[in-house]
């Protein structure tokens, strides 16, 4: 393993593989941490394959490799940031001590849990049956999308005096965060054309945007 980035990533520019991308360069801007990149063409349906599910039993990117801990293979895009946020994020630059903040990690976990179980889904529902349905099927357009715009709003109520959705004050940029912004972004597949009937979570995301970090993950692979 000498030589080897301790981390080996399988992903897709989707919204799954950008939060966990995001996460990977914000720790290489912090601490160096050093990844390689697998990408999987899931349009041929690479992410199916026998060697491919050993890794990942779901089949679905990303998944990560710890070559630093034994090979050790995580799936699930939230999974692997708390992953990576407990072994790579010693000072806890992008989350919260358990221990000594459990408020604030206790927040953040609820904002994971939240998108990871709501806006992913949902827009991903959304997204389905916007394009790619075998037949119009107007109530589950209308369904998914209005369900997206719900979130989205309940995401709104807690910015209105928040730059950042978990942590003490105005909050900290955290997991929290890039976990979510990595779906809204893509927002246009789901029937969203603009976020201007949300100002405070379009004026958060532009600020997530803007870190060199983000701009690098979006770019992988």
């Amino acid at each position: 393993m000498s030589g080897e980035a301790p981390i080996l990533f399988y992903t897709a520019p989707t919204p799954n593989g950008h939060k966990v991308s995001v996460y990977l360069e914000e720790l290489k801007l912090a601490y160096g941490l050093q990844y390689d990149v697998v990408k999987i063409n899931i349009s041929e349906n690479t992410q199916k394959e026998p060697w491919f599910i050993k890794l990942n039993p779901n089949g679905r990117i990303p998944t990560i490799t710890d070559r630093a801990r034994n090979n050790f293979n995580v799936f699930e895009s939230a999974a692997i940031l708390l992953y990576l946020n407990q072994h790579y994020d010693k000072e806890n630059k992008f989350g919260f001590d358990r221990d000594t903040q459990p408020d604030d990690y206790s927040e953040m976990i609820q904002w994971i849990f939240f998108a990871h179980g709501g806006v992913g889904p949902m827009q991903g529902q959304a997204n389905h049956f916007n394009k790619y349905a075998p037949e119009v099927i107007p109530y589950a357009k209308k369904r998914y999308t209005e369900e997206t715009k719900r979130l989205y709003g309940v995401l709104e109520i807690r910015l209105q005096d928040r730059d950042w959705l978990a942590g003490p004050g105005r909050g900290k940029y955290s997991l929290a965060d890039f976990n979510v912004i990595a779906w809204i972004r893509f927002h246009k597949i789901a029937g969203i054309e603009s976020l201007d009937e949300w100002p405070h979570l379009k004026a958060w995301v532009a600020a997530a945007e803007a870190r060199p970090g983000f701009q690098a993950g979006i770019q992988v692979p």
